[in-house]
């Protein structure tokens, strides 16, 4: 119990630090919501709104965020190795703590990303929503899994030269079953026909072990 409740504080301590260092740089964020602004203009420009089946305004949709979530999720640990922070890090926390801290900052990250870019994108495509219910959910569900499979990627690579292309490769394939299935249940509720509820319980189980596995390995790729 005391071990958890450390990792906990801990974690939280983490997460606040990420937090005040990005309100006061913001750099994660806005390069992140630069490339997704710039990305949905360029999609609402170039095709017409009329002529995409859900499945492809679903596609569309997380295209956007699956790289907008490359650009900005590398960041949690390429701070600390470019600050030299990484080592004064690993000796305030233990490294579970570490990976929740940074887990949940990503997730943060990605959860203002796309409460921007979801009601831009239907916007700008002029897209009616029959299940808005069930696309806020696919768009969480989906926000966890991209997140908890970054997280993991961003610290295997953070100390590598091509961090920015490295992360999106090793990532890609990694990411493509949650993302795979966010897609799929974007479409449902974009529709207006079929179930999601195999896709999301997919998204749940696929977080669940990205995160699980994770925190059994960080302590290698941490301290390595």
């Amino acid at each position: 119990m005391t071990s958890s409740s450390n990792w906990a504080r801990e974690a939280v301590s983490v997460l606040a630090k990420d937090v005040t260092s990005e309100f006061r740089t913001r750099y994660a964020l806005s390069a992140v919501l630069l490339f997704a602004i710039t990305a949905l203009a360029v999609v609402s420009f170039s095709v017409s709104p009329y002529s995409l089946e859900p499945d492809a305004q679903s596609a569309f949709l997380w295209t956007v965020l699956f790289f907008s979530a490359m650009t900005g999720l590398s960041r949690s640990f390429v701070r600390e190795e470019e600050g030299r922070t990484a080592l004064a890090l690993r000796l305030a926390a233990a490294p579970e703590a570490v990976y929740l801290g940074k887990l949940l900052f990503n997730v943060v990250l990605q959860a203002a990303v796309s409460a921007v870019v979801l009601p831009l994108f239907l916007v700008l495509m002029d897209i009616s929503v029959p299940l808005p219910g069930l696309l806020a959910a696919s768009a969480a569900m989906g926000t966890l899994a991209l997140a908890s499979s970054s997280t993991i990627v961003a610290a295997i690579v953070s100390r590598a030269n091509s961090r920015g292309a490295l992360f999106a490769v090793l990532a890609f394939p990694i990411s493509l079953p949650g993302l795979a299935s966010a897609v799929r249940s974007s479409a449902v509720a974009l529709s207006g026909t079929g179930s999601a509820s195999g896709d999301l319980m997919t998204l749940a189980a696929y977080s669940t072990l990205m995160i699980a596995s994770s925190l059994l390995l960080f302590d290698y790729v941490w301290n390595d």
